[in-house]
């Protein structure tokens, strides 16, 4: 086996169970296949996807820790923490070095710590240190090299300290024309710099640590930085996020009877219309951005989805009515927990570069957000119960708690999303006043039920009661909830919201509600039962007034015919231009008739104010049930996110023992045991680099398994190439075909 994978396998076997059981959850990919022996787990442990998947979740200091063992490696825990510009005896650099040791990023063997391969290949050049040069070995050869080194030395040794390690001279000073360049000159004979080529020098990593008076970092990163800002009372904080939460319910609830009375169509290229979301906003009156936010979190709660027919639709799903009928605190924690996993990233609607990008579509997929809002959030986690920290000083804390994460989406341009990450938070009800909320907390720790039961006190309860006006308004002084929500959506409409909400009553909202089959007496007794005021006068008199015109023109099915006893509103409706869509034809005084189904001829008349009514085929008044367009909901194609938990790894522990025992007892002369295919692929690549054979089981075109000492020179590709036994031609082999592999000594 490889060197490193060797000595690490090594380390993890003097471990106890407790300690591996430690790493597996703290590493649960090394556990997906579960490894035969420890062997397969030192392995596992030290590919380079693995080591990638491990850096992520490290903070600044245990990064710095990592690099200090890096560049002094084998190196002893007291030269780790004079690098961390720490004492000698610092407790803290030994902590994250224990903290290194416990996820096997570090082992420790006879010359001292020690880190695998892939760690220096994934750091890179350790905080920004160049390669060691070999002819400063010594550090007093060093020491008097750096001493005759004059001003204009000086000066380029120090724009080189701290990094980048590489420098890019001029023309004229590559030459030596001027002073600068005959000291780069100087320095170069020296060994202080070394040419890279005509206008590239390197600063080696002897001189560079010299000259940062042997730490690797001018400013050390043991500790976090500090978050200021103002502390709000945690109460405070929990009534926010609580009057929040309330609103959230509100506008769900809206765009679910919305969208399921008139379900606007999807795409060709998938997704919402522009003109639909920009309607959904105005009748909502919040900003598009918003809008954009809670279709996507609504779809992400399974709430809404597209209606695959011929004319797809997007629509409530049957389980949005089961979420309507659940309990507020319950209803808040849903949409909470669908905005904190959801791979879409509503910020990304609008027109960008690459074009136009609309709600619900593939383009507002984002996997990396879902990560980003779970680091945003722990960092505030992290600080006391209502510290509100300015947007700047929490980046600056989650760059500490997660810099390579950050580093690697800053450089692909990504950004950090923080300022995201916090509006949208304050939508859900998770932060309050810009401090992380008590419920906040356990949704992110605990999960949904604890964080539900935590918002409930924080929750206003919804008022049962409007108070009506004469101007035809009712004013309801709160939320409303269960059947006043469900009377007044029918009888008024949203005219403005806020601390109270106005809904308008007008002679089209009667209408909707004598449509349903209600009469005036019921009507205004639903009214009076949810009102605290009496009944206006100009209200009931309205009332009266459209259900005695409301089912004066009826319409059956002739395709569709209109009867009405007034003749003279029968000429205003043959006469209406706006009609002329129902082709109607006068077949008697009273009667017309239309082509166009009865359904399109109720909806224009209805459009018109005519106040139709259906009529069934015995003449009597035909009462359609509310149309509450409804989708099917497909399972969707959601990643899991799975930790190990104590059981499993100890039941784990316990299967790699017993795989060394019968490791141990199996022949060396026999055909190794078959391997896991990464880790194959991991021992053959370092077996390749540190140029040492191993012994493989190499099935053959007939099927057999031969055993061969192989030494690989190349992987690549799902090949191999090598040579094998005492041959010096070089063999190409097929991955897939090798069996097994185990080190040749």
């Amino acid at each position: 086996m490889p060197t490193s994978a060797r000595s690490l396998a090594e380390d993890l076997r003097g471990r106890s169970d407790d300690d591996l059981a430690t790493l597996l959850h703290s590493r649960p990919d090394l556990a997906r296949p579960a490894p035969v022996d420890v062997t397969a787990l030192a392995a596992r442990a030290t590919t380079r996807a693995s080591i990638q998947r491990a850096l992520d979740g490290l903070d600044l200091a245990h990064v710095h820790a990592l690099e200090a063992v890096v560049v002094a490696g084998p190196a002893r825990a007291s030269q780790i923490a004079r690098l961390l510009g720490q004492p000698a005896r610092s407790r803290a650099a030994a902590d994250l070095v224990a903290d290194l040791r416990t996820e096997a990023l570090v082992w420790e063997g006879s010359e001292g710590l020690q880190v695998p391969r892939a760690v220096a290949d994934v750091i890179g050049d350790p905080a920004g240190l160049g390669p060691p040069s070999p002819g400063l070995a010594s550090a007093d050869v060093l020491e008097r090299r750096l001493s005759r080194v004059d001003h204009s030395g000086r000066a380029i040794l120090d724009a080189l300290t701290w990094g980048p390690a590489t420098g890019v001279l001029s023309e004229a000073t590559s030459a030596g024309d001027t002073a600068v360049g005959a000291a780069a000159r100087d320095l170069i004979e020296q060994g202080l710099l070394h040419r890279l080529d005509e206008s590239h020098v390197l600063l080696p990593r002897q001189v560079a640590l010299a000259l940062r008076d042997g730490v690797l970092h001018r400013e050390p990163a043991i500790r976090p930085p500090a978050a200021a800002g103002p502390t709000i009372d945690p109460g405070v904080v929990d009534a926010t996020a609580g009057g929040r939460a309330a609103e959230l319910l509100v506008l769900g609830a809206e765009i679910i009877d919305l969208w399921g009375a008139d379900p606007p169509r999807v795409l060709r290229s998938g997704g919402v219309a522009v003109r639909d979301l920009t309607r959904l906003s105005s009748r909502l009156e919040i900003g598009a951005a918003e809008t954009g936010w809670l279709v996507e979190v609504l779809h992400a709660a399974r709430l809404l989805a597209r209606d695959d027919t011929e004319d797809a639709t997007w629509m409530p799903t049957g389980e949005a009515d089961d979420w309507l009928d659940r309990p507020p605190h319950t209803r808040w924690a849903q949409l909470a927990q669908a905005w904190l996993t959801t791979t879409s990233a509503s910020s990304l609607i609008g027109v960008s570069d690459s074009g136009r990008v609309n709600a619900l579509s593939v383009q507002t997929s984002w996997p990396a957000g879902r990560q980003r809002r779970r680091d945003v959030l722990a960092a505030l986690a992290t600080l006391p119960n209502g510290a509100a920290p300015g947007e700047d000083e929490l980046r600056d804390l989650v760059r500490w708690h997660h810099p390579l994460r950050m580093a690697r989406a800053s450089a692909t341009g990504a950004g950090t999303g923080v300022d995201v990450v916090l509006r949208e938070a304050e939508w859900a009800g998770v932060l309050g006043r810009g401090a992380l909320s008590g419920p906040g907390r356990q949704l992110l720790s605990t999960g949904t039920d604890p964080a539900a039961e935590l918002m409930s006190p924080h929750i206003p309860p919804a008022v049962d009661h409007v108070l009506l006006q004469a101007d035809l308004t009712a004013v309801a002084p709160g939320r409303l909830d269960g059947p006043t929500r469900a009377v007044m959506r029918l009888v008024g409409d949203v005219e403005s919201r806020g601390g109270a909400t106005v809904h308008r009553i007008t002679e089209q909202t009667i209408r909707r509600a004598l449509d349903t089959g209600w009469s005036a007496d019921r009507l205004l007794s639903e009214i009076a039962g949810i009102s605290r005021t009496p009944i206006p006068q100009p209200l009931a008199y309205l009332v009266r007034d459209v259900a005695r015109r409301h089912g004066v023109v009826r319409v059956g099915s002739c395709t569709a015919y209109l009867r009405c006893d007034d003749a003279a509103l029968l000429d205003r409706v043959e006469a209406d231009r706006a009609l002329s869509l129902l082709q109607l034809r006068r077949i008697a005084p009273t009667v017309l008739i239309s082509p166009v189904p009865a359904s399109t001829a109720l909806d224009l008349l209805r459009e018109q104010q005519y106040g139709p009514v259906a009529e069934g085929a015995d003449g009597g008044i035909s009462i359609a049930p509310g149309r509450l367009h409804r989708a099917t909901r497909r399972p969707d194609p959601t990643v899991a996110i799975s930790s190990i938990d104590e059981q499993v790894a100890r039941e784990l522990v316990a299967s790699m023992r017993h795989g060394e025992l019968a490791r141990v007892a199996h022949d060396e002369h026999e055909i190794p045991r078959s391997t896991d295919p990464v880790v194959t692929l991991s021992v053959l690549r370092e077996a390749a680099t540190d140029g040492v054979p191993v012994w493989i089981g190499y099935a053959d075109a007939v099927g057999g398994v031969q055993r061969h000492l192989f030494r690989p020179q190349l992987v690549e590709g799902g090949r191999v190439v090598g040579t094998i036994g005492t041959s010096d031609a070089p063999r190409t082999l097929l991955l897939h075909r090798i069996s097994g592999v185990r080190p040749a000594d």
